[in-house]
């Protein structure tokens, strides 16, 4: 496929990073547009950098481009040097793979992973040449979706999207667009397509659904307003991940990204139960994928992009049946002659996984990073997030031992429950790893031992058992952050901390109604994008959304809710239910630890998929 660059030669040497705009990577696709019926622009509302090292949007890529009738090219959103210039000279923003308008596409699909790109979601749609609420959008336009984890409370971005795909794209999404196909063929209209997806499970197109409120402000009723419209929408899953399409030509990026090396994917859901965690409950149930497939993706990942990492990612890496036999494998196969390094995110602190990792780094030992999340065993039971304080000094004594010397703590500031004896064992906690290294013999302690604490703030997140809780306020949140930099050890330990004006704006967006919509709108009108970038973010913009909208953002995030309310994401069937969550919060809120799906079946409700652990003996 021939095309031409959209960008002019002065443009593009004027921007700090042409390639980021050029679409000439190694694996990328090209079609001739002549001999397509379907044209889908694949968004991810962030910088090109981030986007890129993204792995879901690399299975979408090469899933939809391996139908022969649909083109799926990427677009990401103009870094501010580029914007201010398409704006200055009437730019309107374009596909990377042909370059041209995205207002000539069929569809603009945005996968959402973080609350704090929705302004990038409407800075992408203007940039298109489009209104960005649906209801004004012409009939020529393209159909604008949008999926990936922040879609299962999809109300704040409801009015700027014409359809939600809720759940994993493989599995009803190839349905949608053979229905598209069809009804573009026979010349139907958009309301005539968005009708017709009524239909399909995993769906929902929010035009169809009405939402009235009480006059304290929670939600009074939210109701179907057309005869096809589902009152749930259940979530797609893949059931059978072994089988499920993964990318064997991934593409190559020709600048450094945030991840540059090859994944591979071990399963999808979690069987550990952290009552915090969104993505533990909503991917429910887990689902392996065969350690044999594994180990042959491998092979063809490495030959076909030429990276020198592999990084084996899932929300709990540990917990994968296979994790020795396939960490052996890759260690013998690309760990010596070819010299391919082997990373293992989100381990667990035990024997088992400092084996391994000692394994992965025999030779060069970098960081070893453990996420406690809750500095007190009283608050981490809270969270049932089950570990001990046993599990963690012995891990990092094993740690220290096998030859790490950087160990990084994560922790989570303003936890349900929390009191200030929780947030000073952070800093006991750290301290006493300290302690753990100068344990050992003298001759061993070669140098100085580097604890890295680094704390965020908690955000409650729709189908969690903490979706009723109330968010700390930002004063509280800078208390607590200043008690705990005073208690810190200094000398020993270097402190991080998150922003919690963003955690904050994140925990109103999380649990948000339709309403919010207007003060995204606000906020982006008064100039924000690219909110999660500290460089770019400005308070300001969001506060005076508020005031404009007259909204009070404190109703959304430190507000507790009793179980009876209607939530805006209820409508939304996860398998997980709801009487599930609010018993898993009632045994919170008495420091009651749960059993993972590997131990014992909690009747989460997932079982109702009929697959993964739920049926494993």
């Amino acid at each position: 496929m021939d095309k031409k660059l959209k960008l002019t030669d002065d443009i593009l040497l004027s921007v700090e990073k042409p390639a980021r705009y050029l679409g000439n990577e190694i694996n990328v696709v090209g079609k001739d547009i002549n001999d397509i019926d379907i044209r889908f622009a694949l968004c991810f509302p962030d910088v090109y950098e981030i986007g890129m090292s993204h792995v879901g949007l690399s299975i979408l890529y090469d899933f939809l481009n391996k139908r022969e009738d649909t083109f799926c090219e990427r677009v990401f959103s103009p870094w501010d040097d580029l914007e201010k210039l398409m704006r200055e000279k009437n730019i309107d923003l374009f596909s990377l793979e042909s370059q041209d308008d995205i207002k000539g596409f069929d569809f603009l699909g945005f996968t959402v992973q973080y609350e704090m790109s929705y302004t990038n979601i409407l800075n992408t749609i203007d940039l298109s040449g489009m209104s960005v609420y649906s209801k004004d959008r012409l009939e020529n336009d393209p159909i604008v979706c949008a999926g990936g984890p922040c879609t299962y409370n999809p109300e704040p971005i409801a009015d700027f999207i014409d359809f939600f795909y809720i759940g994993e794209a493989e599995t009803t999404l190839p349905e949608i667009l053979d229905l598209y196909k069809t009804h573009k063929k026979n010349g139907g209209t958009k309301e005539e397509f968005l009708i017709k997806l009524l239909d399909i499970e995993g769906v929902y197109v929010p035009k169809f659904y009405d939402v009235t409120y009480k006059e304290n402000g929670e939600i009074k009723e939210f109701k179907p307003n057309h005869k096809n419209a589902k009152a749930k929408i259940k979530k797609q899953i893949v059931m059978d991940l072994t089988n499920a399409p993964y990318p064997s030509k991934p593409l190559v990026p020709l600048i450094q990204t945030v991840h540059d090396r090859v994944v591979l994917e071990l399963f999808r859901g979690c069987a550990r139960g952290c009552r915090f965690c969104q993505a533990g409950m909503i991917y429910r149930p887990l689902r392996e994928k065969d350690v044999n497939v594994l180990k042959k993706q491998a092979t063809e990942l490495i030959n076909n992009t030429g990276h020198d990492e592999i990084s084996l990612i899932s929300l709990s890496s540990s917990d994968y049946t296979g994790l020795e036999e396939l960490t052996n494998y890759l260690i013998d196969e690309f760990g010596n002659d070819k010299h391919v390094n082997l990373s293992l995110p989100s381990l667990r602190i035990d024997k088992f996984s400092l084996d391994i990792m000692s394994k992965v780094q025999e030779l060069r030992k970098s960081s070893i990073t453990f996420a406690p999340e809750a500095g007190s065993q009283r608050l981490r039971d809270v969270i049932n997030k089950g570990i001990t304080e046993e599990d963690i000094l012995s891990g990092s004594s094993r740690a220290f031992e096998g030859g790490w010397t950087r160990v990084k703590l994560y922790f989570m500031l303003g936890l349900p429950t929390e009191n200030y004896e929780d947030i000073e064992a952070i800093a006991k906690l750290g301290q006493d790893i300290v302690e753990e290294y100068y344990k050992l013999p003298k001759e061993v302690r070669k140098r100085k031992p580097q604890i890295v604490v680094s704390t965020s703030f908690f955000v409650p997140k729709a189908f969690t058992p903490f979706q009723w809780t109330a968010q700390d306020t930002y004063d509280t949140f800078m208390e607590k952050q200043t008690f705990l930099n005073k208690n810190i050890n200094k000398k020993s330990i270097k402190y991080n901390c998150h922003d919690a004006k963003t955690s904050m704006l994140e925990g109103v967006m999380a649990r948000g109604d339709r309403k919010i919509s207007k003060v995204i709108y606000s906020a982006w009108k008064n100039g924000a994008t690219f909110d999660a970038w500290s460089e770019f973010f400005r308070f300001e913009n969001w506060e005076n959304a508020f005031e404009e909208n007259d909204i009070d953002p404190l109703f959304y995030s430190s507000r507790e809710r009793a179980f009876e309310e209607i939530l805006p994401w209820d409508f939304i069937d996860t398998g997980v239910t709801k009487e599930f969550l609010y018993r898993e919060y009632s045994r919170a809120k008495e420091g009651i630890v749960s059993k993972n799906c590997i131990d014992s079946c909690m009747n989460c409700g997932a079982k109702s998929f009929g697959g993964g652990i739920c049926y494993v003996d």
